[in-house]
Parts: C-alpha cells; sequence; structure tokens
C-alpha cells in the first residue's frame, strides 16, 4: 500500500478563504492541487487524476453536484472518492450529493481535525482498494500467461514437410477468456485441428476453456474421427457441469496419405472456404448441438471438400461481432468481404490480414469478444 504522504488531494472552492483553510490543514501531510471553479477542476483531473476531490457544492458554472457526476462519467476519474463541501446541510442536499457519486458530505464551517480524520480515511479506504485490484489484477496476467500457455506454441511445426499450412491467432477480450485451438499431428499421416468457443467470458469461461483444451488434446489422440472426438469431448464435459456451461467446437481431421478430411462441428460456425475463382463461402453446417450440456448427445461426420490450393479460415464470433464506435457489426459480410482479396496468401498472411480487417473495423473501440483465426493452406504439389 502506497504511503499516504504520496496522495494528491484536489481542493475545488470558489472562496479563497475556504481554500487557504483546507491547504492549511493538509498541506503538510498530502500533494495539493487547487481549482477554483468546475471547469477548472475538470482540466486539473483530467491531467493529473487526484487520490481525494474535496469539492464545494455551490461554485458559478458548474456547481459541485455537475462536477462530481462528470468525474465519475470519465474513466480515469470513475474511482476517485469525492467529498462534498457546503454550508447545505439538509438530508435533501446531502441526498443529491450521494446521489451524483458523492463518498462523503461535511457542512461548512467544518472543524480542521474532522476534515483530517474523513481525509485520512478515504485515502485509507481507497490506498486498500488500489492494493487488492493491483493483486487481481496482477494475478490475472498470471492467469492469462498460464492460459495462453495451453495453447499450442508453434502450430507450423505440426504439419512442416506435409502438403498443409497453418496459422493461428488469439486474442482474449479480457485478461483471460473462453476461446481455444489445437492443432495435432497424430501419427504419420493424421492432423486434427480443433477451434472453440466457451460461453461468457472471464475467468469461469477460461477454466471451461482449460478443461475443454485437456479433453480436446487426449481425446483426439485416442479417437479417429471428428464425430467420435466432439462425442467423447460433450459426454465428459456434462457429467460435471453445474453452471451449465457449454463449448462451440469445430474438429477437422486431415489425412496426409490420401488427401481426405472429414469434420463434425458442435454448434460453430463454419470455416471460411477459400478457393480460386469462387466466393469466399461457409459451407460447412454444424453436424450437432453445443458441447457439455447433455450426455449422449450424437455429432456426424461429414466429408470436408477441399483441395489443393484452397484453404480454410476457422474463426469464432468475436470476429463478425466486433462493432465499431458507431455500433455498427463487422458481420459475416464484413468478413467475407475481405476474405475476397487474400486469396492466394499463406496461412499467416491470411489470419494477420483477417486481424488487422477486424482492428480496422473496430477502430479502436473495444474489443467485446474473444478473437481467434487459425487458417489451414492445402499447399498445392510442385512440379517436377
Amino acid at each position: 500500500m502506497n504511503e499516504l504522504s504520496e496522495s494528491r488531494v484536489l481542493i475545488v472552492d470558489d472562496v479563497k478563504a475556504n481554500v487557504d483553510v483546507l491547504v492549511q490543514a493538509l498541506r503538510d501531510e498530502y500533494k495539493l492541487s487547487i481549482a477554483l471553479n468546475g471547469e477548472a477542476a475538470l482540466r486539473n483531473a483530467e491531467k493529473n487524476p487526484p487520490d481525494l476531490v474535496l469539492l464545494d457544492v455551490m461554485m458559478p458554472g458548474l456547481d459541485g453536484y455537475e462536477v462530481c457526476r462528470r468525474l465519475r462519467a470519465a474513466a480515469a476519474t470513475r474511482e476517485v472518492p469525492v467529498m462534498f463541501l457546503s454550508a447545505l446541510e439538509d438530508v435533501q442536499n446531502k441526498t443529491m450529493g450521494f446521489e451524483a457519486g458523492g463518498n462523503d458530505y461535511l457542512t461548512k464551517p467544518f472543524e480542521v481535525l474532522e476534515v483530517k480524520a474523513r481525509v485520512r480515511s478515504l485515502l485509507k479506504a481507497k490506498a486498500y482498494s488500489d492494493a487488492v485490484k493491483e493483486k487481481m489484477a496482477s494475478e490475472l496476467r498470471i492467469a492469462r500467461e498460464i492460459q495462453l500457455g495451453f495453447l499450442p506454441a508453434d502450430v507450423a511445426s505440426c504439419t512442416r514437410g506435409t502438403p498443409l499450412e497453418i496459422h493461428a491467432v488469439l486474442e482474449p477480450a479480457r485478461e483471460v477468456g473462453g476461446d481455444l485451438y489445437e492443432v495435432l499431428r497424430v501419427g504419420d499421416d493424421r492432423v486434427v485441428v480443433v477451434v472453440g468457443d466457451v460461453s461468457g467470458k472471464g475467468v469461469p469461461a477460461s477454466l471451461f476453456m482449460a478443461v475443454t483444451m485437456t479433453l480436446v488434446r487426449t481425446l483426439a489422440r485416442q479417437l479417429e474421427k471428428p464425430e467420435e472426438v466432439l462425442r467423447a469431448v460433450n459426454d465428459e464435459l456434462a457429467v460435471q457441469n453445474p453452471q451449465n456451461m457449454f463449448v462451440t467446437l469445430f474438429c477437422a481431421v486431415f489425412c496426409l496419405k490420401t488427401g481426405a478430411a472429414r469434420y463434425a462441428s458442435a454448434g460453430h460456425p463454419s470455416p471460411v472456404l477459400l478457393r480460386a475463382g469462387q466466393a469466399p463461402s461457409c459451407p460447412f453446417r454444424p453436424t450437432g448441438m453445443m458441447a457439455g450440456l447433455a450426455a449422449g448427445e450424437e455429432f456426424e461426420g461429414r466429408p470436408l471438400d477441399w483441395g489443393p490450393g484452397d484453404a480454410l479460415v476457422f474463426y469464432t464470433d468475436g470476429v463478425t461481432d466486433a462493432f465499431d464506435a458507431g455500433g455498427r457489426r463487422f458481420g459475416e459480410r464484413g468478413f467475407l468481404e475481405y476474405l475476397a482479396t487474400a486469396a492466394g496468401r499463406s496461412a499467416a498472411e491470411t489470419t494477420a490480414g483477417a486481424l488487422g480487417a477486424v482492428r480496422g473495423h473496430a477502430g479502436g473501440h473495444p474489443q467485446s469478444d474473444d478473437v481467434t483465426l487459425l487458417a489451414v493452406r492445402h499447399v498445392p504439389p510442385v512440379g517436377p
């Protein structure tokens, strides 16, 4: 917890005599800033967010209530404690102060000892809250590292020397999230690709994601068909699922010897098929329900129609559900329009370009969901 002497207190009052009293009382204990009106207070707080605001209510221009509301609306000062200072001592005025977002209300004329005690109490509470938040943030950063460590570190190595080229990117919307992908080389002739999206966000989704990843990684090595993998993952998840969470999964199995591919989908969006001379399409429909809700669900396996020169772009709905500042969704249409320009690119170029298109659409607007992109390219054989 930081020393309180390093705390900065912003004093806002249009009466110099009141300011002088507060400065005299607090100058030896804290760092002080002064504003003589509401507009100056907001500029000061925006430039250097304080640890506490002592805020007069009755001021020309913006009154204290409006200043407090604006402080609460700004991200940098949303949680800075505010203590109102006012000669208005009736219940209605105090209620207005608390409704505006104030933490305390002290009536004038005030006793210096009481001011000091209340200032110290509010600063101690903020320092404790800041320490707790920093600890939580640190733990979430570690959790993010652990979660991302579950993902395959080098998917390209799984298909090196084969006709497949694979690249993937995942960006959680929060410190931790619920998206997942897996690329497994099983024996000499089989490559398994799985992309998934857990319901919800944050820590619960990340825990469910970790369990799902473990099951996928284990069962995909034991079972040959994608529908068998999804059936087994679903049954295991459904056994103990008290929060009734679920995960959408798309599982594709590629046979390196024959070039054949097969897929099964637990409610996951179809990957986009990129084929020279054709518009991008999403032809691979779900073949079963989302995984984890009920044991015994059946999943159908179907041929995955693709060949040399084709590419598949797997994704989660954080791609299509990306919004810009005006609330406009990127959507499947925007995604396909971008991918129409990506034919013939490498897997890494495809995922990087698609991620750039999503970011370009959002234009800095906060990410609303995890974003995962995985491209599989069937490299045409080199001629003699």
